[in-house]
């Protein structure tokens, strides 16, 4: 792809005040983050517009609540569980600040410092996820401008949504790529070109055998990247809760493996429907252990889900296969990131990527609507 405009390119930004869309979709229990590698990601972008001189009005979402707030952005109905309050009490730590709830122009939302504030979910304003070709999706992104001078775009997690606080408001403010959206579309493209870092491209068997790891439940967005990822790697295994839906759609069971060749693996679930088997697991391994790059995104069983109930044996299995092996490492996905840190093997990868759905969108050759405004 072109290369992107990144925030790196402005020399001064004093007197201005930067719309910053982050991602902030993070898992949260009982008002504590459980892994904040998505929160950490965006600090140095943060930093570098504070020294630059900016202030930074922050956009960001939390889950998929159902749009409550009018478009004067009345507060009707608010279901806390999808508050960004603690995001704010997060970033105040982060910032030495005092979170202070305020309205940055019309829209609700707490003072961080003096120069950073948080605007809230931006998933409860009805205009946020209409088509931003859309009559009430331009004028929400219309009003989300007021609010900078210009825009930075540092959430490569939503890279993939046709949305106003990604797309529609680069129609109406000078838009670039902050620090960590540069550095996931840099880390993403070397897989593609030569995912061996430091060594030159020499022919296929240079970035070859790829193998894609596909788990988790999010059938209605990961099931159609499957076929795509099977054109693209060598070997894509499937596990988890689209495992039958994929075995449906494509038609196969278990390939077999006798060395690099495009080929779909997907894993058998145990009778209870929690892990997939044994024998998967064993499978599995042996196609990762013939990879030079693996790339992995969602458990391939349930996680966190009982004390009782073993389900995690095939995810925990795997992790620690996968981190044995001399392959190239990335991992993105939040559900996963979080098991990879609470097991303490998430530093064992050489590249985190804080997008699921858009990290294998990306690495499908598809063009991401968010980036395509950031091209230079």
């Amino acid at each position: 792809m072109s290369k992107l405009r990144a925030i790196d390119s402005l020399s001064d930004l004093s007197g201005k005040t930067v719309l910053l869309r982050i991602d902030t979709d993070v898992d949260i229990e009982n008002g504590r983050i459980i892994d904040d590698t998505r929160l950490s990601s965006a600090i140095p972008t943060i930093e570098f517009l504070l020294k630059k001189g900016a202030d930074v009005n922050i956009v960001g979402h939390l889950g998929r609540p159902e749009p409550v707030l009018s478009s004067k952005y009345k507060v009707l109905s608010i279901n806390n569980e999808f508050s960004l309050k603690s995001i704010a009490h997060w970033y105040a730590k982060k910032f030495d600040g005092k979170v202070e709830e305020t309205k940055i122009g019309d829209f609700p939302g707490w003072k961080i410092t003096d120069r950073i504030n948080l605007i809230e979910n931006v998933r409860f304003f009805k205009g946020e996820e209409k088509n931003p070709t859309t009559a009430s999706g331009l004028a929400f992104a219309r009003e989300l401008a007021l609010l900078g001078d210009i825009y930075v775009n540092d959430a490569f997690a939503v890279c993939h949504r046709e949305h106003a606080s990604i797309v529609g408001v680069t129609k109406f403010l000078s838009s670039y790529s902050g620090l960590h959206l540069a550095k996931e579309v840099s880390e993403l493209s070397k897989i593609l070109n030569n995912p061996l870092p430091g060594q030159r491209p020499s022919g296929p068997a240079a970035r070859r055998p790829l193998a894609v790891l596909i788990g988790g439940a999010k059938i209605e967005t990961k099931l159609p990247l499957v076929s795509k990822m099977h054109h693209v790697a060598d070997y894509v295994l499937v596990g988890g809760e689209i495992a039958e839906q994929t075995r449906v759609l494509i038609k196969v069971q278990h390939e077999e493996i006798k060395g690099p060749k495009s080929a779909v693996l997907v894993a058998d679930l145990r009778e209870d429907g929690f892990d997939i088997t044994p024998k998967s697991i064993e499978n599995f391994k042996q196609i990762l252990g013939l990879a030079a790059t693996i790339v992995w995104n969602g458990p391939v069983g349930m996680i966190n889900f009982s004390d009782k109930i073993d389900s995690e044996q095939g995810t925990r299995e795997l992790a620690e296969f996968i981190v044995s092996t001399k392959a190239y490492k990335v991992v993105g996905g939040g559900d996963t990131l979080a098991y990879l840190r609470r097991i303490n093997l998430l530093d064992n990868f050489d590249f985190v990527s804080t997008g699921g759905g858009a990290m294998l969108e990306f690495l499908s050759g598809h063009k991401l609507p968010g980036l395509t405004p950031l091209e230079k």
